[in-house]
């Protein structure tokens, strides 16, 4: 199911740069657009993932890098991994002091799971392990591929959008710069579609349950998400809306970019961990 969602969304996406192509520079635009289809559909498959870490500004962690973490989250993600039967992914660490986390890649061989500083710094073992868990379920049901499309070609239109804003309104002719305004005011609200129609708000209960299920109780990421929904309000994140259905808890978004939020209520999703979900 996820594989074709991907194929949509790919398509989908490709279909919006044609239309922009065809709309702005016709038959040769059209052909330049299609060309770009195929670079961004490439890029998207193969290079999300770093994309998605380059954009959150995520750390490497090994027994190296960052090994006073690797200490703490290494062994425990190792444990996991062995339960789940998935291979260990690359471990990242974010320099942010809200907390949070995601998980990216395109299949689990090749997967990254990244958590902030600021998560590591208020919650204890059992609730980071349940964190990790919840993130290595998505990895296990194979969410990361279409999560880290979304992101990656929700960044390409809105920067389109925002290129095409600039460029519609520094265009000499006036009379077409209302129109290309107007065309790329659309572009966000689209990203935003596509990324709601291509990430569903089921898999995050689903990771919650996978987390339960290997760790061998709900309770620590019952006591993860209380402690993400109270200190994610004190110290809010900063982060792209085009990456905010990645993170375990979306990050603070007001405006517009509420139209990307994926996620089911802090509320819901305990009640669900409970078995109290309606």
């Amino acid at each position: 199911m996820n594989g074709m969602k991907t194929v949509l969304l790919l398509g989908g996406m490709s279909g919006v740069l044609l239309f922009i192509g065809q709309a702005f520079g016709g038959r040769s635009g059209l052909l330049m657009a299609l060309g770009g289809a195929v670079l961004m559909n490439f890029f998207s498959y193969f290079f999300s993932e770093k994309m998605a870490l380059s954009m959150s500004g995520a750390q490497r962690v090994s027994e190296t890098e960052h090994p006073h973490i690797w200490n703490r989250i290494g062994p425990m993600t190792a444990r996991l991994t062995e339960k789940m039967a998935l291979p260990m992914p690359r471990l990242w660490v974010l320099p942010e002091e809200s907390p949070n986390a995601f998980a990216t890649g395109r299949n689990p061989s090749h997967s990254s799971v990244a958590v902030s500083a600021g998560l590591l710094e208020i919650m204890n073992d059992q609730e980071v392990e349940a964190v990790i868990a919840h993130e290595l379920g998505h990895i296990l049901n194979r969410d990361i591929l279409i999560s880290s499309v979304a992101a990656t070609l929700g960044a390409a239109i809105t920067g389109l959008a925002r290129f095409g804003m600039f460029f519609g309104g520094s265009r000499r002719d006036e009379d077409d710069s209302p129109a290309a305004n107007i065309l790329m005011m659309f572009l966000a609200p689209i990203a935003a579609l596509l990324i709601q129609m291509a990430v569903s708000r089921t898999r995050e209960y689903s990771a919650d349950a996978a987390a339960a299920k290997y760790t061998g109780s709900p309770v620590g990421l019952v006591n993860g998400l209380r402690k993400l929904d109270t200190w994610s309000q004190r110290i809010p994140m900063e982060a792209s809306p085009t990456m905010s259905h990645m993170y375990i808890y979306p990050p603070a978004m007001g405006g517009l970019a509420r139209l990307f939020s994926t996620h089911p209520t802090t509320e819901q999703r305990i009640a669900a961990l409970l078995g109290q979900r309606q």
